[in-house]
């Protein structure tokens, strides 16, 4: 009892902790925020920007896994709400991504 009552603590502090920083990060791979280039940049990448940071992140399958993943998710109803393609600096160089910052750097903004 104790242990599952430690685990709902633990998702609603994540939670929380999502709303506290605002806006939640996109994943570019996510069949809800699918973005086909910005997920196979991310998919070799190994990572994605978000918010004019780059976000490491390890995708276990290959790039036509995210895309079967994500005609599926439409296939079933389900609504893309694709997230915004730009770039970031990561320690004094630029990155391709996506995100609301990277999206002001590549408009020149």
């Amino acid at each position: 009892m104790k242990k599952s009552a430690s685990v709902r603590l633990t998702v609603v502090a994540a939670i929380g902790m999502g709303a506290a920083h605002g806006q939640q990060r996109q994943d570019p791979c996510a069949a809800a925020s699918f973005k086909q280039q910005a997920c196979q940049a991310a998919v070799q990448n190994r990572g994605y920007c978000w918010d004019g940071k780059w976000v490491q992140l390890t995708y276990h399958y290959p790039y036509p896994y995210y895309y079967d993943a994500y005609q599926q998710y439409t296939t079933n109803g389900g609504t893309v709400s694709a997230a915004i393609v730009g770039s970031c600096v990561a320690h004094g160089s630029v990155r391709a991504g996506f995100g609301a910052t990277g999206a002001r750097h590549g408009a020149g903004g």
